[in-house]
């Protein structure tokens, strides 16, 4: 499994168990399965709750510059954004 399958499939978990998702398995979110509107149907709230819910897992900060209405669009998105932040920290040295 390649390291964004394994931070995608992190993501899911991560959004189940944040928004307190009852009745979804983490296992059932496709890779490109619309998160927020249709899909899921995540609000705002929802995105706002799950972006503070990863910059404690994965110890980086998201600035709302570094957002936009794509990063949330599906699982494979989401951890495309955050694979970038975590490289970004690494890089910057924290």
């Amino acid at each position: 499994m390649s390291d964004e399958a394994s931070l995608r499939d992190e993501l899911k978990h991560l959004i189940v168990s944040t928004l307190h998702l009852e009745g979804v398995d983490a296992a059932s979110i496709g890779d490109e399965q619309q998160l927020c509107g249709g899909g899921l149907g995540l609000d705002s709230v929802d995105a706002l709750e799950l972006m503070v819910a990863i910059e404690k897992q994965y110890g980086i900060k998201i600035e709302a510059d570094d957002l936009d209405r794509t990063a949330f669009r599906s699982a494979t998105t989401l951890a495309r954004m955050v694979a970038g932040q975590l490289a970004q920290a690494g890089s910057t040295g924290g």
